[in-house]
């Protein structure tokens, strides 16, 4: 594959992640936690500096974009570990659950109150793993494809 090409597949693959997660979220009704949109930012990013790097040439792009995916893949590892109860979590999505929230405001069914998501909770599995195990999965191909594509010259 050409470096273009490389850089077109992780910046795709990356826009494709976001997508599923989007679907999920609108289409499925599955609110994020706060662990899972940490997971969607570098990928947003990574869209941006695909695109910068098709039309740029040089080889930091690429590089860029495969830390971008190491930092969500970092973040899913770590989602993974809290799901699993491997270590705790944040305190905001992993327990002190309404700590923000003033007495009336719960007390009002007009304030529309909904419960923080959970992040030690898995809302989704494919195969035994959650959405941020696989989140970590691909993240980690596409660190290859971003370091691939340094390492192909110029097209």
């Amino acid at each position: 594959m050409t470096r273009q090409s490389l850089i077109l597949l992780a910046m795709l693959g990356s826009a494709a992640l976001l997508l599923g997660a989007y679907g999920f979220q609108y289409i499925g009704g599955m609110r994020p936690c706060e662990l899972c949109w940490w997971q969607r930012y570098p990928h947003m990013v990574a869209v941006v500096i695909g695109l910068l790097a098709l039309i740029l040439h040089g080889r930091t792009l690429p590089y860029l974009g495969a830390l971008t995916a190491l930092t969500s893949a970092g973040i899913a590892l770590f989602h993974t570990g809290v799901e699993r109860a491997w270590w705790k979590g944040l305190e905001s999505c992993s327990g002190g659950s309404i700590a923000n929230i003033s007495v009336a405001d719960l007390l009002n069914p007009a304030a529309n109150v909904a419960a923080p998501i959970r992040c030690d909770s898995v809302a989704w599995e494919m195969f035994g793993l959650s959405m941020a195990s696989w989140n970590g999965i691909l993240s980690i191909v596409l660190v290859l494809i971003w370091l691939s594509a340094a390492a192909k010259p110029r097209d």
